[in-house]
């Protein structure tokens, strides 16, 4: 585990208010704009389009790959050993995905807009345009009460910010049981995805949305004529269901990590922009392996700071970035993968047993 002093008043692991001094006292705000403009001249925010093409390729090639083996094996039980393969390909497309909704793939906003709607609508039939101004939102306000909307996804339960009161029969007994229910509900994900997805396009109704509905209807044809083209009624459904549940809990994993069980932030309350990213950000240690495996999200700290940055481009930062918490006495959270998720279910296991107790 590396960290630096976490940040006065801030216990690491517990859902908090985060607290910091005014912007214009806060001494993060004028080391970040230095921080930024080394960044800037260094070239790191610049575009790396060697690495995504190669990436893109590759990637599409698995995907590809992982549909020609589901063929080849026939109608037979055994393509269950291979509904796994797709989904972590459906994954790992993702990823791809998410960086193209942070504009670090192509220089136009047009050109990587593109490229998510035929990741994420076209392949694994995700709303692209739904999931951008959700997860820009989070960008902007992490572990925000009332701002940020993946704070529904575990944190605003277990935070004892939230009044009792001010929750639903369901919502209270998903507090009180969200450790035990952290990773099964993860299985869902992917399905409350494709939902919100849809309904935001029927509520639109605009030409956008039209495209996207059409790239979704044609990824679903295709998806259930190929399922259901190999294999009979019963196994493709078997089939549907482990490939999506490995999608779901893949997807899950990567990105609950970065800041379950961090400091939750008041709505409304002032704090500069790298003290806000920061303090409720959290690094997954590890090499190149933990890198391909978690999409780059293993550098959340650094992603948050610069969120269009090209996912090569965290590794090479991550140092500068180190020095600047420590010298600003931000903090800086790096756990291993197996540590983050002991912290994120023993944080909602204690929230989970507040909520229980009678006030």
């Amino acid at each position: 585990m590396t960290t630096a002093p976490a940040l006065p008043g801030l216990q690491p692991g517990r859902a908090t208010a985060a607290h910091g001094p005014p912007i214009a006292v806060d001494p993060s705000a004028a080391g970040f704009r230095a921080l930024a403009l080394q960044v800037r001249t260094m070239g790191l925010l610049d575009r790396r389009p060697g690495y995504y093409w190669v990436k893109i390729t590759l990637t599409v090639f698995a995907f590809f790959a992982g549909w020609a083996l589901f063929v080849i094996v026939g109608n037979s039980w055994a393509a269950l050993a291979v509904a796994p393969l797709v989904g972590m390909m459906f994954t790992q497309l993702g990823f791809i995905g998410h960086d193209a909704g942070h504009n670090q793939v192509f220089r136009t906003r047009r050109r990587n807009r593109l490229l998510g709607l035929i990741v994420g609508d076209a392949l694994i039939g995700l709303s692209f345009g739904w999931w951008v101004p959700k997860h820009n939102a989070h960008h902007a306000h992490p572990n925000e009460l009332g701002r940020d909307p993946d704070i529904g996804e575990g944190a605003a339960l277990a935070s004892p910010d939230v009044p009792e009161n001010g929750r639903g029969s369901l919502t209270s007994w998903l507090a009180r049981w969200q450790a035990p229910l952290f990773f099964p509900l993860m299985l869902l994900r992917s399905v409350g995805m494709h939902v919100l997805g849809i309904q935001r396009l029927l509520r639109r109704r605009d030409q956008a949305s039209a495209v996207e509905a059409s790239l979704i209807v044609l990824h679903a044809a295709l998806y259930l004529t190929a399922v259901l083209w190999v294999l009979s009624p019963l196994k493709a459904l078997a089939f549907v269901a482990v490939q999506q549940a490995v999608f779901s809990l893949y997807l899950g994993i990567s990105f609950a990590p970065n800041h379950k069980g961090m400091p939750i932030i008041e709505s409304a309350t002032t704090t500069g922009f790298a003290r806000r990213q920061v303090v409720t950000a959290r690094n997954i240690s590890g090499g190149r392996f933990t890198t391909f495996a978690l999409g780059g999200l293993n550098y959340q700290i650094e992603h948050h700071l610069f969120p269009s940055m090209p996912r090569p481009n965290l590794r090479r930062v991550q140092g500068l970035v180190r020095d600047f918490c420590v010298a600003t006495d931000l903090g800086y959270r790096e756990e291993s993968f197996v540590e983050s998720f002991r912290q994120s279910v023993h944080h909602l296991s204690n929230a989970g047993a507040t909520t229980s107790r009678p006030g």
